[in-house]
Parts: structure tokens; sequence; C-alpha cells
């Protein structure tokens, strides 16, 4: 994203073309999902600790919502763009499609920098963030989510202030809140989960043993936390992580050639999912350069932070051993990486769907709230694994018969059916 010559929507239309190519897609069905169905831009002022007013621009999205409500989360982030936002977009509508839930897709997002912010100087940006767009979401339009640098405190923020907008309770309106709140048993754990679930269905299909294997990751925030904690579960050892340094405002990779302690580097974590470099290099973790983790001798690699992070660049030095990568982020790989990757036939979960379990979860929580009725987490746990299997089996089983790339399969059966959708409403 804070690469000026990448254009993260461009990119996402791109994927779109070859979908709609290899479907023979009608021009005015390519026309509508080309672009959003609708976009907001807004001001937000916010009153600062020290009495001065700042204005921050939000946004929001809305792709496509035939198949149901928009769904997507709210990023703060101090190099957003809208481009970003249709982009991210985009592809809710298609992850939520391809693991076949009733919703379509959305996302929101905020220049901003909360590093840089106060708890209630947080508070009262994600309350403006609300009032600017409370007349165009809602538990049956449009249902907001965490995303890059958001929480559950955030979400509780947001929804506190669009009850009170509307004077009433709708737990529904957002997810990702606290549990005690009306958030559902597993959601932390979801992404990262459902990314491990779909690479324990890839080591089935190429017959290796989850123990007999190793993997570096690309990011150390929620997603990949939980994601390395599945995968160790499974017998898989995690040689690298990497994270972005707040203060030196630069990314490390951080490297123990006999696995790394999970537990240990979450004790030096921040927030954020930044590590403490100085307290890692005291536990005998390497400190090697941010992009160091996509050269590792490994047979797995998770890209879990932001989008545009593997590219023609560094492609070519991905590992020979690299068997899967899977995509715990969303848009974390360029098509003009993705040629090399299929060259080197390396099995490629696309975002699609190995984060779906994010949004799958939200869509639980989203019905035990409007419901009004909550499950066990186990019950949330085991509905996320048959979800996210089914999702995969389908996918694959499409790509092996077609004889398709993971990524193209996915695509086309998401598109295929927000297409008829869209054609079964008479939109097009």
């Amino acid at each position: 994203m804070n690469k000026k010559s990448y254009n993260p929507f461009e990119v996402a239309q791109k994927q779109f073309d070859r979908a709609a190519d290899l479907l023979e897609l009608d021009k005015a069905s390519r026309d509508l999902l080309r672009n959003p169905l609708r976009e907001y831009h807004f001001s937000i002022p916010v009153r600062m600790d020290d009495g001065s007013m700042n204005i921050f621009r939000g946004f929001r999205v809305q792709h496509n919502d035939a198949r149901g409500p928009g769904k997507g989360g709210v990023r703060f982030h101090p190099q957003e763009t809208i481009d970003t936002v249709r982009a991210l977009a985009m592809w809710m509508t298609w992850k939520c499609t391809v693991v076949d839930i009733p919703l379509g897709g959305s996302k929101g997002g905020i220049i901003c920098d909360p590093h840089n912010l106060s708890q209630l100087e947080q508070e009262r940006l994600c309350r403006g963030w609300v009032r600017q767009i409370a007349r165009n979401v809602g538990p049956l339009s449009d249902i907001p989510a965490p995303d890059v640098m958001t929480s559950a405190q955030h979400m509780l923020w947001m929804l506190d202030e669009y009850e009170a907008i509307h004077g009433t309770k709708n737990p529904g309106f957002i997810t990702g809140k606290p549990v005690g709140m009306g958030g559902s048993l597993g959601r932390k754990e979801a992404t990262g989960y459902g990314t491990i679930i779909t690479v324990r269905e890839a080591l089935k299909e190429l017959n290796i043993n989850p123990e007999d294997t190793c993997a570096s990751f690309q990011g150390f925030g929620n997603v990949s936390q939980f994601a390395i904690e599945l995968y160790q579960q499974m017998g898989g050892k995690i040689i690298c992580v990497s994270c972005w340094d707040q203060e030196d405002q630069t990314g490390y990779s951080y490297r123990k050639k006999d696995g790394i302690d999970l537990i240990e580097l979450l004790n030096i974590t921040d927030s954020f999912g930044g590590i403490d470099k100085t307290k890692a290099q005291e536990l005998d973790y390497e400190l090697l350069p941010g992009e160091a983790w996509i050269e590792q001798d490994v047979d797995i690699l998770i890209p879990a932070a932001l989008e545009n992070q593997i590219t023609a660049d560094n492609a070519t030095k991905i590992s020979n051993r690299v068997k899967i990568i899977a995509e715990g982020a969303n848009g974390p790989t360029t098509p003009e990486a993705d040629k090399i990757i299929r060259e080197h036939n390396i099995f490629m979960i696309p975002d699609l769907l190995a984060n779906a379990g994010g949004v799958t979860c939200s869509y639980f929580e989203q019905v035990q709230s409007n419901s009004n009725y909550f499950w066990e987490k186990d019950e949330v746990l085991g509905k996320l694994d048959v979800q996210m299997t089914s999702a995969f089996i389908a996918i694959s089983e499409f790509a092996k018969s077609k004889k398709l790339y993971m990524r193209d399969a996915a695509y086309v059966i998401a598109v295929n059916r927000v297409a008829q959708a869209c054609s079964d409403r008479g939109w097009v």
C-alpha cells in the first residue's frame, strides 16, 4: 500500500477480468461487478486532547449486495486510500461467496495512525465515523467489523454510537465485539485458524505430514498469532516471523532455526503485533531485514500482513523447497508474482479462501446477535472447520476438473455465483 506504483483496485479488477473471461461473462455483468455499487467519502472532525480540532478522512465502499447485506472491516491506516478500500470491498464480495455465506462485500477505512492517538481520541474518531455513515449501514444492510489496527473496543464504541443515533439496541450492526457485549466466542481465533484449516487440507492433498513441515510467517498480528498457534498444535515448526517496527519505521524478520516459541514472542509483543527487537535478540532470535521471511528454506509461506507483499522482485527469492503459500492477508500477491508462483508449481491457497475464516465467524456472530442466542466456542470453531473445509474441497476439485490454478478456480466460482444472483434479481 505504501508503494505509489501499486494500485490494489487495479489488481482486483485484473483478477476479476481474468475470471470474467474464463466465464465468458456478458458486458452488463462485467460493468456491474467491475466497480462498486456505491461508495461514501466523508470528513470526520475530531476534538483532540489538547483542544485542537483535526479533520480525518473516512470511507465506506459497498461493492455488491446481491447475495445479502454488505460485510467488511474498518481499518485505521496512515496510508489508507480509496482504491485500497475499493479493492478490499471487491475481495470481500468474492470471499463471502466462495465460502457460500449469504453476504455481500463492503469495506471501510480512516486515514489515521492510532499509534499517535490517545484512547479518548480513538473513541471520538470511531464515533465520528459512525455519525457520518449511520444512515447507510445497519444490521440488515451493511455490517462493519475490525480490520488492520482496529479492535473489539473500537467496534463497541461504534456500536454504542449507532445505537444512540437510532435509539434502539442493534448488536447485529457490527461484529468483532467483546464477547461480553454480544461478540462471538472463537472470533479472535477465526481468521488465523481458518488459514491453517486450509493448509491442513492442502497438506492432505499433497500427502504431506504436518509434523514434517516448517513455515515462515509475514506479520505478527491477530491473524498470524492464531495461525501459528493452530499450526504448532498440528505439529508444524515456525522458524521465522516478520513484523513492522513502529519506532524504526521499518520491518524486521525474527528467525530461530530450531523453532520460535509463540508464548515467548507474545510476551514481548505490543497490541499492534510489534515485537520488541531488543528483547527478541536477548532471547537469541536472529534479527534480519523485513523481507527475509520470504527467503527462508521452509515448506510453507504465510503472508498475513498487508497487500502487495509478494511481488515480481521478491517472488524469485522463494526457496525451491516451498510447497504451499497460504494468503492469510488480503491481496498480498501481485499478478506478476502469481505467474512466477504458478510456474514453480507451488500450491497457492488464495486469500479469498485462506483468510475467509474471519468473515465466516463474523457471519456466525451476526446470526447470534440478531437472534440473541449465543453458541459455545467448540460449536463456533466446529462450524468454522466445516465451512472452510467444504469450501477448500469445492475449489480444489473444481480446479482439478477444469485444470485451473487455485486462485482462478476460486474467482470463477465466486464471480459466477454473484453474477447469477445479480441476474436473478434482474440487475443485468
